[in-house]
């Protein structure tokens, strides 16, 4: 059995589980909770970034980054089914999910840099720039959301809005409705979008 090492609040993990359970893997892997702060945590052993996610393979060999991962079971599950083959659809594909991804990682900086630093010690202009980010990629996605059927790049973006719910109470929503429907349908057709969420 395969082990994906977690935590619920990541979004790169939740794409991961939800990518799985739309390709019919969820039943092969098993779900274990990591703690990517704690230097006890086998997951530096499993993985040296220390990152999540990160599955654990049957032969103890591990694949990380959710890309990689993402990659990795659609392979198993015949290929081509989130990532599509045709590239035109491939790389529209890929390219949400960079922009998916990229909101996380905009976000997750934001996070650290306004809760772990101290106060005194926070960089506005860090904030600002990463805010950017978020703040041109929602318009991007308001003005062409993700349209056809569901691959990475629909989860990554989903996922993307989960976390800045999560993290940031949903401010987003106020300006991007179109985004706001779309993620509104997405989870009324991908039940393990709720079901995955933190």
């Amino acid at each position: 059995m395969l082990i994906l090492r977690y935590s619920p609040a990541s979004p790169y993990a939740r794409k991961i589980r939800i990518a799985a359970d739309l390709l019919g893997l969820a039943e092969k892997i098993e779900i274990v909770a990591a703690d990517a702060a704690d230097p006890a945590d086998s997951l530096r052993r499993q993985n040296p970034l220390g990152k999540i996610p990160t599955l654990i393979l049957e032969d103890g060999s591990a694949l990380y980054d959710s890309r990689v991962i993402a990659e990795y079971l659609d392979h198993l599950a015949g290929g081509g089914r989130m990532i599509p083959a045709v590239p035109s659809a491939r790389f529209t594909a890929l390219r949400l999910q960079a922009l998916g991804d990229g909101i996380n990682d905009a976000a997750l900086l934001i996070r650290y840099e306004s809760f772990s630093r101290p106060e005194g010690l926070r960089y506005d202009e860090a904030i600002a720039l990463q805010q950017g980010k978020i703040d041109r990629a929602l318009g991007a996605l308001d003005a062409g959301p993700p349209a056809g059927d569901v691959d990475i790049g629909h989860i990554a973006v989903a996922c993307a809005l989960g976390y800045i719910d999560l993290r940031f109470a949903g401010a987003w929503r106020g300006k991007h409705q179109c985004l706001v429907a779309w993620l509104e349908k997405f989870a009324r057709d991908i039940p393990a979008f709720e079901a995955t969420k933190a």
